[in-house]
């Protein structure tokens, strides 16, 4: 911790002038879609250089604030759940490889999410949803020898899930916590030699979401998870 008499270090340039940008967003009451001054309006304005005026409004772009497309002035950027989890992912990947806690709390937080979303999808659910999820698990079989696109199936089936909720938090929530999952811990999303019994697990979710049974629909979703789960726990205790 830091003395009272250590000296207060220099804020970035960059970092004051994207913190300046931000308040000229909230000054004019900007909405998304809206432009921003131009590079050459913000070196003028700031009396700094084109490297630090690119660095802040690379950084805005990062965060999901801003929206730069080479030839235009830069925009207010559209809201975006998606655009928010993926700013999260290298933060998760951080945490996920150095604290083993974390890891189980993600799973725990995932099988209690998921569980809600099928009891949510089986309550809600048109034919049209039914359809569409029994075509994604179809197309998934079609797959089984193909490791990335069956996985990629296994995500999309998630997030439609989530999706018939309504709530749009959910969907990208769901693809999120799918995506951490897979790009840091793959064997708790896919196991090689698992794959019928993964189609048939997702065929239980299905068929229990079409008959508008909340509870079996949850339970199918809930021993599906914690299947997964119990598997990767086996293959790191033979490691």
């Amino acid at each position: 911790m830091p003395t009272v008499t250590a000296p207060i270090p220099r804020r970035k340039l960059a970092d004051e002038i994207e913190a300046r940008i931000l308040a000229h967003i909230q000054d004019h009451r900007l909405k998304p879609g809206d432009t921003l001054p131009s590079e050459r309006e913000l070196m003028s304005r700031f009396m700094v250089g084109r490297p630090a005026i690119r660095e802040a409004m690379q950084n805005l772009q990062r965060k999901g604030l801003a929206e730069i497309k080479h030839g235009e002035r830069p925009r207010v950027a559209e809201p975006s759940f998606e655009a928010m989890a993926e700013q999260m992912s290298e933060t998760m990947r951080h945490m996920l490889s150095h604290n083993a806690a974390s890891m189980e709390h993600l799973k725990e937080a995932r099988a209690t999410f998921e569980t809600e979303m099928a009891r949510i999808a089986a309550r809600r659910a048109t034919q049209e949803d039914v359809r569409v999820l029994r075509a994604i698990v179809a197309r998934q079989a079609g797959l089984r020898t193909e490791p990335g696109d069956f996985l990629k199936c296994d995500g999309e089936l998630h997030a439609a899930i989530a999706r018939i909720s309504g709530n749009p938090i959910f969907a990208s929530l769901s693809a999120a916590l799918f995506d951490w999952l897979a790009n840091f811990h793959v064997g708790l999303v896919r196991k090689p030699g698992f794959e019928q019994l993964t189609l048939d697990e997702h065929t239980a979710i299905i068929d229990a979401i079409a008959a508008g049974d909340p509870e079996l629909a949850g339970q199918h979703m809930a021993d599906h998870l914690y299947r997964a789960n119990k598997l990767y726990h086996q293959d790191n205790l033979t490691d």
